[in-house]
């Protein structure tokens, strides 16, 4: 048996001949979309693309189309309406030239969440949740007991500490804790009730621990095949504004928590420079606490604004315009493939300058390019666009990236008195 006999009996089984001849003969027409010519599709060639003519407007003809081929077929295939491949120009009634891909429900459906699926997603959710409880423990360094401090931060100390001596510690971590858990949990809800609303399937959410944020957010695919790229766009930005509306409001009353006297006592110990790594963040931390309390080597800032930091730093990342992250897909939605390529050349230009994200840009791109840098699949209907305003919306929303993950240089963090920088005159 040679190498290509065996890839085709190990590999995604194929459209029938038989049936692209009906589909041609009782489908597809003078009244629809005229085939003037076909060629294989997809991984081993287990679709074919249908090129031709289309003879209405796409979205009737796409329905007429897709009832057509259930009462031909039955529920045996898939169809989908892309975008023509090198097309050389528009179609003549506007927007671009599609074409028709045909492919076996089994070949272009998810595949059924498994046993061990469900055991590897359980097991990353309790080491994320365990990042998180570090996350809260570190923010109490400043009340640590010295030689609990050392243990953590010099590697040449081999004694470990009694830890029991971190029970108390740990009942103070865990408003930091729960807020930054509860914002990734938020955001998943998000994702899931929009979805719900759509029709469409989602996986389980893979959380993946982050020691620095306490998650990179969570990887969740989609179980079953989106209708059209506007549901791809409402369910990929449902997640984010769930999560990012919960940390805003977290930073609000955090920031209002640190000038009050009553919460003296639950407040913490951060190095100033940390308000220098987010424009939008610092500026917003800097109007609330003021001068003085930020012109200093630390400020006193409740755990609830650590938590709602850490949430809207999570989400600017994850709506960066590359790959399969929210801002992959809202971007493939919005603008199309072909931007989705651009954008993401650019994003990981800047992420490996340091441009955007500072010290956090070189993790961010190593878990987008070993996680998240494929796009995703295409829709049913991938062409029909999302309309202005969602475009605006996306458009508002990389405004809100750049300004969250663009570190203050140090002149304008000088002006604003945020660390022990030269004295704001």
């Amino acid at each position: 048996m040679d190498a290509f006999k065996l890839l085709d009996l190990l590999g995604p089984e194929k459209v029938d001949p038989e049936d692209v001849k009906l589909l041609k003969e009782k489908v597809f027409g003078y009244s629809t979309f005229w085939v003037t010519g076909q060629e294989p599709f997809g991984d081993l060639g287990a679709g074919i693309l249908f090129l031709g003519n289309l003879r209405g407007k796409r979205e009737e003809v796409f329905a007429k189309l897709q009832r057509q081929l259930r009462e031909v077929t039955g529920s045996k295939y898939n169809l989908f309406m892309v975008e023509e491949p090198n097309s050389e120009g528009p179609d003549p009634r506007g927007g671009p030239r599609v074409s028709f891909v045909l492919l076996r429900k089994e070949a272009s459906e998810p595949k059924d969440t498994t046993l061990w699926q469900f055991v590897i997603a359980f097991v990353l959710f309790v080491i994320t949740a365990g990042s998180c409880l570090e996350l809260g423990i570190a923010s109490q360094l400043s009340k640590l007991p010295p030689e609990v401090v050392r243990y953590f931060t010099n590697p040449e100390v081999g004694e470990p500490p009694d830890l029991n001596t971190l029970v108390p510690y740990v009942e103070a971590a865990m408003p930091l804790t729960y807020g930054v858990l509860g914002v990734q949990l938020f955001h998943e809800v998000g994702h899931f009730l929009a979805a719900a609303r759509k029709k469409v399937k989602m996986g389980i959410p893979y959380f993946i621990p982050n020691i620095t944020l306490g998650s990179f957010g969570a990887i969740t695919q989609f179980r079953s095949i989106l209708p059209d790229r506007m549901a791809k766009f409402d369910i990929s930005l449902a997640g984010p504004l769930a999560g990012g509306l919960l940390s805003l409001a977290m930073l609000g009353v955090g920031l209002l928590l640190s000038t009050s006297p009553e919460a003296a006592s639950d407040l913490v110990q951060v190095p100033s420079m940390l308000f220098q790594g987010s424009l939008l963040l610092g500026y917003l931390s800097r109007t609330v606490l003021g001068y003085n309390a930020m012109h200093a080597a630390t400020v006193s800032i409740h755990p609830l604004v650590l938590a709602g930091w850490c949430g809207l730093t999570t989400t600017a990342f994850n709506l960066l315009p590359v790959g399969c992250l929210d801002g992959g897909r809202a971007m493939q939605a919005a603008f199309g493939k072909s931007a989705l390529t651009g954008f993401a050349l650019g994003t990981y230009l800047l992420l490996g300058l340091g441009v955007l994200g500072g010290p956090l840009s070189l993790p961010w791109g190593l878990y987008i390019l070993i996680c998240q840098r494929d796009p995703e699949k295409p829709c049913l209907n991938d062409v029909t666009e999302v309309g202005s305003f969602r475009q605006g919306v996306f458009a508002v929303t990389l405004i809100f990236v750049v300004l969250t993950l663009l570190p203050l240089w140090d002149g304008l963090a000088d002006d604003l008195g945020i660390g022990l920088g030269s004295p704001l005159i």
